[in-house]
């Protein structure tokens, strides 16, 4: 149920004078939903699909004793014992190679990297066995598996833990890259990540685990592939991914005092990406602007931008811009991160240049 609030606002159009936009701020209201944290809703859907499935279980650095490095498992030892919330050495690349050989054998393990920095340790898994695994049994070995943990930047923490790597695994067939926004996301995302028989790479941030949002008491999935439209607009499209939609969502309200009316989609999954949203989208503004925390080269939004060109050229009023991180590692002075990370000063810069305004 939704419900209005607030003053409508008439706001003068950038580009047609004669024409205005409404701007409504909405509120949803439901009797069933509550205000919990990211890391709360990671917790929840672990446990429910546990609860759900004996085959289910959690193994990786911390999870068991310590509740999780964020306390994403916070109560599941209790819960569920520590023969399905295992605590791992550190070796990444170990533990990986276990859960494979786990799903290859019919459980389905989920597997925390304490951040996904520390994947590269176990790539090879991941890769060539998670990842390959189903084609080359001639589809007798499904890898019903999950990985998850935290991706990209948490402020300061330097170059070699602060890089993200969704268009890494999105560039390999055979698995599937899921990078929520939200707590509701979150939830219902994860739940379907663990249903599914293809592995799952599921990216978090650390600087989302204390987010608060409302999440549904009750059973919901929501499908792997489908985007969000989080606000609607008819001047500019904005998509994004990840935390770094917040910015994108901020922008837009800031572009929305000026007159300028951004539509923002999540996307939700980059592999697969749901370019059907984005063109739809795409076909009522004319214009389209990709942010993502990532280094620009063989990007996420290199994707969509080469694919919108040649599937619709023909709606775009303006050429595709981009806003990524700057293209070096990332530096620990915060200034420097302040430059290298996507700002919503840069988007509206952005999006400003493809309605040719200033």
């Amino acid at each position: 149920m939704l419900k209005e609030f607030g003053d409508k606002k008439d706001v003068k159009h950038p580009i047609n004078s004669s024409r205005k936009i409404v701007v409504l701020r909405v509120e949803k209201l439901d009797q069933n939903m509550r205000v919990i944290q990211f890391r709360e809703a990671i917790a929840e859907a672990m446990s429910e699909e546990m609860r759900r499935d004996e085959k289910v279980f959690l193994l990786g650095e911390e999870v068991a004793e310590y509740n999780g490095a964020y306390k994403a498992s916070q109560g599941m030892l209790d819960e569920f014992g520590p023969k399905r919330i295992i605590d791992t050495p550190i070796a990444e690349l170990g533990f990986a190679g276990i859960a494979a050989g786990a799903a290859m054998n019919g459980l389905r393990p989920i597997v925390e990297f304490m951040t996904f920095n520390f994947s590269l340790v176990a790539i090879d898994q991941l890769i060539n066995s998670a990842a390959k695994m189903m084609q080359m049994s001639n589809g007798q070995f499904p890898m019903p598996m999950v990985f998850r943990g935290p991706t990209a930047s948490a402020g300061q923490l330097g170059a070699q833990h602060s890089q993200a790597f969704e268009s890494w695994y999105a560039n390999c067939p055979g698995l599937k890259v899921v990078c929520p926004s939200n707590p509701y996301d979150a939830k219902g995302l994860l739940k379907a990540a663990i249903r599914d028989n293809d592995p799952v790479i599921f990216m978090e941030s650390e600087q989302m685990y204390g987010d608060k949002g409302e999440v549904p008491e009750g059973e919901y999935i929501i499908p792997i592939g489908v985007a969000d439209i989080k606000r609607e607009g008819t001047d500019v499209t904005i998509v994004s991914f990840g935390k770094i939609i917040k910015k994108a969502l901020e922008a837009a309200e800031q572009l929305a005092e000026e007159g300028i009316s951004a539509e923002v989609i999540d996307l939700r999954s980059v592999r697969p990406i749901d370019y059907d949203t984005i063109i739809t989208s795409l076909k009522k503004t004319n214009r389209l602007v990709v942010v993502e925390e990532a280094w620009p080269l063989a990007s996420i939004s290199s994707e969509i931008s080469f694919t919108v060109q040649r599937e619709a050229f023909d709606h775009l009023d303006a050429p595709v811009k981009r806003v990524c991180t700057a293209d070096v590692p990332m530096a620990y002075a915060p200034n420097l991160v302040e430059e290298f990370m996507p700002q919503v000063s840069k988007i509206i810069e952005e999006v400003k240049s493809v309605l040719y305004v200033k």
